[in-house]
């Protein structure tokens, strides 16, 4: 048994960014840090307010996840000690839960003696999280695209690259949460061909503005017709904010994963302080605290050292 100590940042995400459904996803400077090493008997350490309703015994998730790597490397169950600490809001769409595998996942790897490379820990956060944006974000940074295979045994394709410079994004994360299988619940299960249709174009057309630096087609290209208008009644204020912001300084607007956070990229500051006063007034209808958050994009993805 290692004396070694593990500690990974991941940085948190955002999914969809409007259109792209369980298969876009981007990385921001908002991290969480796993620290990780081999013990007599596994404790686990919860740094913050956030983290506090979260089980501290094997049952924990980033406890699960690093055994569950063991297992997969024919490895004897391990013992840990293990420290979490997140500036990300826990489920509130900025990819919590992916940042916890992949953090898990990475750090039980290097303990581990690395019998993994870094593809194939995204499969396996993938497989955990059951689609690819969020963890593709946290593994590899920048902006991600991938597709789930139908087939298991399929590698899971994805691309990556650096998300254009002049680009800056503000969340609005509301002071309640909302658990993702609800905002799941309400999306329903056959759509119409002019739906599919609208999606995958500006989907499509998305994925080739952020690639081009057009930044110009955002407000078009982050339309969609797949979840937001079925979640827009469980977020109090998103529809006006998604109807309204590109008059009121945003380049595009989306609700961040499954919400409540919601997401507005801009490039200058006279943008900005259009967009926070436009924030605040549909808040103030809505009689809803929150957190205002600048964020920058993340280019590196999970970074691992060890001690």
């Amino acid at each position: 048994m290692s004396n070694m100590t593990v500690r990974v940042k991941v940085p948190a995400s955002t999914a969809n960014l409007g259109p792209g459904f369980d298969t876009l996803g981007m990385a921001f400077q908002l991290y969480s840090t796993i620290t990780m090493r081999f013990a007599e008997k596994t404790e686990i350490r919860l740094i913050g307010e956030e983290l506090q309703e979260l089980p501290v015994d094997k049952t924990n998730l980033v406890y699960e996840v690093a055994a569950g790597l063991f297992a997969k490397a024919n490895l004897p169950e391990p013992e840990l000690y293990i420290e979490i600490e997140t500036e990300a809001p826990l489920t509130r769409g900025l990819g919590s839960s992916a940042s916890a595998i992949v953090g898990a996942l990475a750090g039980a790897n290097a303990l581990a003696g690395e019998p993994f490379t870094r593809d194939q820990l995204f499969e396996m956060a993938s497989r955990l999280e059951g689609h690819p944006d969020n963890v593709g974000a946290s593994v590899f940074g920048g902006f991600v695209v991938a597709a789930m295979p139908q087939d298991e045994s399929q590698p899971i394709p994805y691309a990556t690259f650096p998300v254009p410079k002049t680009l800056k994004t503000l969340v609005v994360i509301p002071d309640y949460w909302l658990a993702t299988h609800k905002a799941r619940g309400v999306l329903p299960e056959v759509y119409t061909k002019a739906d599919v249709i609208y999606n995958v174009g500006h989907s499509s057309l998305l994925v080739a503005a952020l690639a081009q630096g057009r930044l110009d087609l955002l407000a078009s290209a982050m339309q969609d017709r797949m979840h937001q208008p079925y979640r827009a009644p469980l977020v109090p204020g998103l529809a006006e904010m998604l109807a309204e912001a590109t008059a009121h300084g945003a380049l595009g607007a989306a609700l961040s994963g499954a919400g409540p956070t919601t997401l507005f990229f801009y490039e200058n500051e006279q943008q900005e302080k259009e967009l926070r006063s436009f924030i605040a007034a549909v808040m103030a209808r809505h009689e809803l605290s929150y957190k205002l958050m600048e964020l920058l994009i993340d280019e590196q993805g999970v970074q691992i050292e060890t001690v």
